[in-house]
């Protein structure tokens, strides 16, 4: 068998080109995709990443698409599907670990590289404000003496706020019905509206509610206090170490080249920790919280383990 030789000039050209090509990245417009329809918390995340990273801090524009759907996997397959050369890219969020154990879709968490987190806003335990329970274990105790009577609503079957309602009754003992919304907006009217006697929509979604008088709020469901809410106990203090969010972050296919990696945690890291982006994203009730790769890819992790366990325990169906 005869080998073929390349000339030396060649495969140094060839190398050069190569590294060329991972100089210039991006060399075209790039697309951050979002899995939901135009207007919601994520869509909204999204379009201000993108502003936030256009011309000169990435060579290129990025353009938000949004890809609704089968519960976010249509979105989710389309970015996992794509050829990963990092042009590409999803707003990862925690349906992402829920809507595959529900058998929507065979994308999973998994087929992404986590690459930084923008927002993370804590699960609460919210009434009305004349509600009659001043406390959460107030609040618990009553559920738990009248069994399937307390109304919770949330953003829909499989978010968040559902899973953490759930694992509120499960940690407690308490048999609530679920009351689920097409997202936090409704689910917050129909506790104003009096349809339903409890949310557990984010703090930060339902913060003006709360500051004007009409809502309380009796519990977060975060690792601490928040700063905007001192006053307010968590979960963990009071004996149930629940701990759900929703957070909001950008990822890449997994093999994804290292050139496109680095030069989005770069420009991430400048985007989430600048004040015009923090201060944006409180004006649109979500709260900024940066986490880089590795802690956030440890995050999601952890909390992969944790809905692992949850949802097969509650059934849940498409």
């Amino acid at each position: 068998m005869r080998l073929i030789r390349l000339p030396a000039l060649i495969v140094s050209a060839l190398i050069a080109q190569s590294a060329a090509h991972a100089a210039d990245y991006p060399a075209r417009s790039m697309e951050l995709v979002v899995a939901y329809q135009p207007g919601g918390g994520s869509d909204n995340t999204a379009r201000a990443i993108a502003e936030a990273v256009r011309p000169p801090l990435l060579a290129q524009p990025t353009v938000v698409i949004n890809k609704p759907g089968a519960s976010g996997s249509i979105g989710w397959s389309y970015v996992a599907n794509a050829q990963p050369d990092g042009y590409k890219l999803v707003l990862m969020t925690p349906e992402m670990l829920v809507v595959p154990l529900m058998g929507i879709g065979k994308t999973t968490v998994n087929d992404f590289l986590p690459i930084a987190r923008f927002t993370d806003d804590p699960s609460s335990v919210t009434v009305r404000a004349d509600a009659p329970w001043k406390t959460v274990q107030e609040f618990l105790e009553y559920a738990k003496k009248n069994p399937e009577r307390v109304a919770v609503s949330n953003a829909g079957i499989g978010t968040v706020p559902h899973m953490a309602a759930a694992a509120l009754g499960e940690q407690t003992g308490v048999k609530f019905v679920h009351v689920p919304y097409q997202g936090s907006a409704p689910a917050i009217m129909g506790l104003l509206a009096g349809d339903v006697q409890a949310t557990t929509v984010a703090y930060a979604e339902l913060q003006q509610h709360v500051e004007t008088g009409k809502l309380r709020t009796l519990a977060v469901m975060a690792p601490q206090r928040l700063e905007n809410l001192p006053a307010v106990p968590t979960m963990k203090e009071l004996g149930a170490d629940l701990q759900f969010s929703v957070w909001r972050g950008i990822g890449l296919p997994k093999s994804a080249p290292a050139d496109a990696v680095a030069k989005w945690r770069a420009a991430a890291s400048h985007v989430a920790q600048s004040k015009e982006f923090q201060s944006l994203m409180r004006k649109q009730n979500l709260t900024p919280s940066y986490a880089d790769q590795p802690q956030f890819a440890a995050d999601v992790a952890r909390q992969e383990q944790a809905f692992n366990t949850l949802v097969p325990k509650l059934n849940l169906k498409p």
